[in-house]
């Protein structure tokens, strides 16, 4: 199946699955951090879930035309900065996770809408309208007050800036990370899009496996013994996590790195619940309000 011949709304169930599947891998994760480390705990999401993107290719492969699929120097430059980036986007998010809690973080990484379109525009020619950047300011003013502590600005300290920097840094990274997969997945050719992204992805995740194994043994020996330890729930994340990437490429695939990206603020909701049912946590009621703009920014911009 390409491009053309793939459902509108395809794009849609492809993000919000992604969301769903994301928000459980970052909670298998968050539970890792402690025993392996900041580092070790986001190579988990590399090396299990590389044997789960291998599998979904071999599928692909047996039931797919890969000969429209052209491999070439600007796909390995844009693969290379989708892959660099992610690994330095995931990092500052399991950091910021560590000093602020889970549904708040995710909200300070969901800044990336806005550095998405700027990046979009520059790198693709992916340009937003007056009325998604109305959206997006919106959705960005929902995040800033979900992140102001209870006190108002002014009590805003070192202990509450640094996890603020921490995700909003991790939100340009993962920015970065969806606009050179997109122009990875688009430097692929004419094929098929389920083989231009799945391949992205495959290709991809050997490229951060590769780098962040031979740095943990430079680096950190004990902390990639502590993940062999830890496969049990390593493996579920894995899994979640190569999942969530197949969505997330397939997505990139058909529709444009902001829009997909805008419409993965679902996620915050999916946080939501995982905060509450899972790790116990509350949100103030200035939380719920910044939640409230941006569902209504995420909502509008969709329909510009």
């Amino acid at each position: 199946m390409n491009t053309l011949s793939a459902p509108s709304w395809l794009w849609i169930v492809c993000t919000i699955g992604a969301c769903a599947a994301q928000t459980l891998r970052n909670a298998m994760q968050r539970s890792l951090v402690e025993r392996v480390g900041t580092v070790g705990a986001t190579h988990v999401r590399f090396l299990f879930g590389l044997p789960f993107a291998l599998l979904f290719l071999a599928v692909v492969a047996s039931v797919s035309d890969f000969s429209g699929v052209r491999l070439s120097a600007a796909f390995a430059g844009w693969v290379l900065v989708g892959a660099a980036t992610q690994i330095l986007a995931t990092a500052l998010m399991l950091a910021a996770m560590r000093e602020r809690s889970f549904v708040v973080t995710i909200a300070y990484t969901k800044t990336e809408p806005v550095q998405v379109a700027l990046f979009g525009a520059v790198f693709l020619g992916e340009y937003v309208g007056p009325l998604a950047m109305v959206a997006i300011v919106v959705a960005t003013t929902g995040v800033w007050l979900m992140s102001v502590p209870a006190g108002g600005a002014q009590a805003f300290g070192r202990g509450s800036l640094r996890p603020a920097l921490l995700g909003i840094a991790s939100g340009a990274c993962f920015a970065l990370s969806a606009v050179g997969f997109r122009a990875a997945i688009l430097a692929l050719g004419d094929g098929g899009f389920v083989p231009r992204a799945t391949l992205t992805l495959a290709i991809g995740l050997v490229l951060q496996t590769l780098a962040l194994s031979a740095w943990l043994l430079w680096r950190d020996r004990r902390a990639l013994a502590e993940i062999m330890r830890a496969w049990r729930p390593s493996v579920l994340a894995g899994m979640m996590g190569a999942l969530a990437s197949q969505m997330w490429f397939l997505a990139f695939a058909l529709q444009s790195a902001a829009a997909v990206r805008t419409l993965g603020l679902v996620e915050i909701l999916f946080a939501q619940i995982v905060s509450r049912r899972l790790l116990s946590q509350s949100s103030t009621r200035r939380e719920g309000g910044g939640l409230l703009l941006v569902i209504i920014g995420v909502l509008v911009l969709l329909s510009a």
